[in-house]
């Protein structure tokens, strides 16, 4: 790539990542530490200074850390966040060079090669990166030398600088565990005598193959320079969001209309390149007054087509208060899902669209959530052979058998005055007195008895079917094992 140039290569960690992002945005005096729950125990994830001058380290269990300091403070531990706030750190050090890629969950490596003189040098452009991350209160390590291998080994674990062409004799004294291999060979390099990696240089290498296999040479070349290693550039994945700033403010809600139709039309094509569905927007709206309003639009279905999405946008912003005007808007799909491109068939599905396009409208009046659909389940007893699922969130299922008639409306069992065990001929049900007219069973139900269910506690359950001279067509049932009529259900 830069013939006749050497390579150098800046790796750069974070050692109190985690904890530094949470003291951003709540200073604390005195230890603190982050906790995270791992093999059923509350462990010490990651500690600022002063925990760790308290004798405190990380793995630590959570009692323990308690003993030795009562007055530590802790919060639970969030590492997605700290991934995403390491891709944020990872955009910032473009602005050095081009090719920055993630090393590991607290670190990044940064390939620097014809980019130094642009801030007079490598000292001043590592001093420049030390100084910036400083104020924005980060600590960090720096290691840079002429291979990826050596930077990392210099962060981790002698942090400076090995002058270009003399990475051998900068790596010499660090311990083995600095060549990126795991514990167990650091631990068994250090008892047979090999403990530094310029012990490991001058030792033969057929037997460390055989021992060790070829990951121990290939990272001690990797840090040598004898073996490539690239330094592949963190691609952030795709960010799906369009802003206007408008010169002129506006208040009227077609005009704003106007101007989502506008973004969202500049949205879907970018969905659409990639093959996503938006499943909700955010539609954000800022005031002259700096003030910010916002309008979020959930659906039922990935939707990428901008007839479909902006009528449901009128409701929301009907209710905005665009004060002074509105100066600048920002639409994003908040949350999006795989939406391939499908053949085109003569055969329509604009019915399905339309229940989609139903189903979002009301979810925007009551809730996505509360728009629910049966679906079968395993299980012979009436009121467990179904479930009640968010229409939004799942499909319609063809598995419904039939094998006998059911009610369609159930209730929970409602005694009623009876003997014997075949359907009385006059009860009473309900404040109404009703006369069996034609009774058809008995379909014996029995528990599962694999299953808690205090309903069930009766044992057997002889159902039959009802049908009232009152034109009532109920569904009564039996227990034998403690005898007792009830009713649960009515027939259309």
């Amino acid at each position: 790539m830069f013939d006749g140039i050497q390579r150098r290569v800046v790796s750069l960690r974070f050692p109190r990542l985690a904890s530094e992002r949470v003291l951003r945005h709540c200073r604390v005096e005195g230890p603190f530490a982050l906790t995270l729950k791992q093999q059923n125990a509350n462990r010490i994830y990651c500690l600022n200074t002063a925990a760790t001058q308290k004798g405190l380290h990380q793995g630590m269990s959570y009692a323990d850390a308690r003993a030795f300091c009562p007055d530590l403070q802790s919060r639970v531990a969030e590492p997605a966040q700290d991934q995403r706030f390491l891709q944020i750190l990872c955009r910032w050090a473009t602005g050095y060079c081009p090719w920055v890629g993630l090393e590991g969950d607290d670190g990044l490596v940064m390939d620097i090669t014809g980019s130094a003189h642009l801030f007079g040098g490598e000292e001043a452009m590592l001093a420049h990166m030390r100084s910036r991350l400083m104020r924005a209160g980060l600590s960090v390590q720096i290691g840079l030398a002429d291979t990826r291998g050596a930077a990392w080994a210099l962060a981790h674990y002698g942090e400076g600088v090995a002058p270009s062409g003399k990475t051998q004799a900068a790596l010499k004294a660090l311990p083995v565990a600095a060549l990126r291999i795991d514990a167990q060979m650091a631990t068994t390099l250090q008892r047979l005598g090999l403990r530094s990696i310029g012990d490991l240089v001058q030792a033969a290498r057929a037997p460390l193959n055989r021992r060790f296999g070829p990951t121990l040479l290939r990272r001690l070349d990797q840090a040598l320079g004898a073996e490539p290693e690239e330094v592949s550039p963190h691609v952030p994945p795709p960010h799906y969001a369009i802003r206007m700033s408008l010169p002129e403010p506006i208040g009227l809600v077609s005009d704003v209309m106007a101007g989502a139709e506008r973004l969202l039309g500049q949205l879907c094509a970018k969905l659409k390149a990639q093959e996503m569905g938006g499943r909700q927007f955010c539609l954000t709206l800022r005031r002259v007054d700096q003030g910010h309003q916002q309008v979020e639009l959930r659906l039922a279905r990935p939707l990428r087509d901008p007839t479909r999405i902006l009528p449901l946008f009128e409701r929301g912003l009907a209710e905005i208060d665009a004060g002074f005007g509105i100066d600048l808007l920002r639409l994003e799909a908040t949350q999006v899902e795989s939406l391939p491109a499908q053949q085109i068939s003569h055969v329509s599905d604009g019915g399905k669209d339309k229940l989609d396009d139903l189903v979002s409208r009301l979810g925007i009046r009551i809730g996505l959530e509360n728009i629910l659909r049966f679906l079968p389940a395993d299980s012979h007893i009436p009121e467990r052979s179904f479930i009640m699922a968010p229409m939004a969130y799942s499909d319609p299922a063809e598995g419904w058998s039939r094998q006998r008639p059911r009610p369609i409306y159930l209730f929970p069992p409602e005694p009623i005055a009876a003997r014997g065990s075949r359907p009385p001929k006059r009860f009473r049900w309900r404040r109404m007195s009703l006369t069996t007219g034609r009774a058809t069973g008995p379909e014996r139900i029995a528990p599962e008895w694999w299953l808690e269910d205090d309903n069930w506690r009766s044992g057997l359950r002889d159902y039959w079917r009802v049908e009232t001279l009152q034109g009532r067509r109920l569904w009564l049932f039996y227990t034998p094992q403690n005898p007792g009529w009830f009713v649960q259900g009515e027939f259309a």
